[in-house]
């Protein structure tokens, strides 16, 4: 099972959005899919239709209970969803004096069934607190979707320090996996240099496919469904299956 973190710490940069029609776009390839919504405002859960899974993740990092436990199959083939809700807010605090609290989620994931998801996508929240160093410290790799927005290119950065500190002290399997330019807007010579600036600056670490600004992915979540099925014809949708075929390609390498 591949485990990738969907990592960045700027709100509004398509991570969610990413995770959601990602998955979607994997389980159309028959692809098996695990997402993990690690975000307390619960976006991804609920556009999944899931509208409160209780405490769920909370008892997860602060008690006993089990990750299979908080598998739930959706509506979309291929995609199974462990939601989250208010409650993980709570985390943060909880985990603070905790001895190895960073590592808590590797180790529920370690009892996952071996072979029953070929994928797990982690919807991190917009933070780079222990939420989020859980994520990286259980992943294989990370994906970081990015604005095009020339203030995004400090915050990929960010992140790559916090990966390297990540993959020396607790991780040393993880890598980076890819950079998804989202929300470009061919249209303006501004974002189409943001997405110029990523390749030149990051190289092939930056996916070839763009997923670009389509009023169709800002309105899917409120029918509670992935762009393949709100609207399997828009740009969107070809976005994320072009993405989700990269992804795939990555699978050959890997094995190599």
């Amino acid at each position: 099972m591949r485990t990738l973190a969907i990592v960045n710490q700027k709100g509004g940069s398509g991570k969610t959005t990413t995770s959601v029609n990602l998955a979607a776009a994997l389980g159309e390839r028959d692809r098996r899919v695990l997402l993990i919504d690690l975000d307390p405002q619960a976006s991804a859960s609920m556009w999944y239709g899931i509208k409160d899974s209780g405490k769920g993740l909370l008892d997860v990092f602060t008690g006993d209970a089990a990750l299979i436990d908080q598998v739930q199959e959706t509506l979309v083939p291929g995609v199974w969803v462990i939601p989250c809700s208010t409650w993980l807010a709570g985390a943060e605090k909880a985990l603070a004096p905790e001895a190895g609290a960073e590592s808590i989620l590797k180790k529920r994931l370690a009892k996952l069934p071996k072979d029953r998801w070929d994928y797990c996508l982690i919807d991190c929240p917009p933070t780079l607190g222990t939420l989020t160093i859980n994520a990286l410290t259980g992943a294989d790799e990370v994906m970081i979707p990015v604005e095009s927005h020339v203030m995004a290119l400090a915050g990929v950065a960010q992140i790559h320090k916090t990966v390297e500190v990540v993959k020396e002290r607790l991780n040393r399997e993880l890598e980076i996996s890819g950079i998804v330019a989202c929300r470009v807007d061919a249209r303006t010579r501004h974002s189409l240099e943001v997405v110029e600036k990523l390749r030149e600056r990051f190289g092939k670490t930056v996916y070839k496919t763009v997923i670009r600004e389509n009023i169709r992915l800002a309105e899917c979540w409120s029918f509670a469904k992935p762009i393949t099925q709100y609207d399997s014809f828009s740009y969107g949708a070809k976005d994320y299956r072009d993405l989700a075929a990269e992804v795939l390609k990555q699978e050959r390498a890997l094995a190599k």
